[in-house]
């Protein structure tokens, strides 16, 4: 079944993987951060779970307040506590590392176009969000300051090298993209581009200068609103993770 708010929690990440403390390589994130979002997980993890940046998350909350609280990536009390659960469901929840492709909160006094971050706050959000055909959904929060905009060219290189060094380390079988953004920027790393983000989804794409398999998924935020458009119910979506995670692991891009 779908994971819902109600559902138990996943187990809390206790430790972060913390590659350059007090990282200042953007001025704009180092302003407007509260603290750097680093990957949570073991560092032999078999899928490696990439999500684009923090949302602002929600500081008030008991335990999952989001990355940009925490100091630790999808920790947000809905979208980081939904993916946690799903790989759970599927019995990974020992063996996958979570990160960000930027990984720092990027604060915009206006709404970004399409963003599924911003909507990392709470649930609800993605209920008030309008659809886009990319498979995320626009931000309608107009009125927040606290909404995030889409990282810039230059905060997305200069953040790649955690993210490249994150999967030398951990050299895992499986990249999961959540959504098109991190689709994109995974991508980027082999000088490659996307055409089309809803077309790819659970289309693994073998990367042989990561030496990886990526597959893009729904970021978690806003599966509820396009599983149905890709034909899936939530329990045939999670399933059908599982099964495209089983058939890459332990194959190449030569054998698969």
């Amino acid at each position: 079944m779908p994971a819902a708010d109600h559902d138990p929690d996943p187990v809390f990440p206790t430790t972060r993987n913390v590659l350059e403390a007090d990282c200042e390589r953007c001025p704009a994130l180092t302003e407007c951060r509260e603290r750097i979002s680093w990957g949570t997980g073991p560092l032999d993890a078999t899928v490696v779970v990439v999500g684009e940046a923090p949302g602002y998350g929600t500081p008030e909350a008991d335990r999952w307040r989001g990355g940009n609280w925490t100091g630790k990536a999808y920790t947000s009390r809905h979208s980081g506590r939904r993916i946690r659960r799903m790989l759970a469901q599927l019995g990974y929840d020992e063996t996958t590392y979570y990160t960000n492709a930027v990984k720092c909160f990027p604060a915009s006094e206006a709404p970004r176009a399409s963003s599924a971050s911003s909507a990392e706050r709470s649930s609800a959000d993605s209920q008030a969000a309008e659809p886009r055909d990319d498979g995320e959904t626009a931000s309608s929060d107009s009125e927040e300051p606290t909404t995030n905009r889409e990282p810039t060219a230059e905060e997305r290189t200069n953040c790649r090298d955690h993210l490249l060094t994150e999967l030398e380390a951990i050299d895992p079988d499986i990249v999961l993209a959540t959504g098109k953004h991190a689709t994109t920027t995974v991508l980027a790393a082999e000088d490659r581009t996307l055409e089309g983000f809803l077309e790819c989804v659970l289309e693994p794409v073998w990367c042989a200068r990561l030496d990886v398999w990526l597959v893009p998924i729904l970021h978690p935020s806003y599966q509820d609103v396009w599983i149905g458009r890709l034909g899936y119910e939530p329990e045939a979506y999670l399933e059908a993770i599982g099964e495209t995670i089983e058939a890459c692991r332990g194959t190449t891009g030569e054998r698969h």
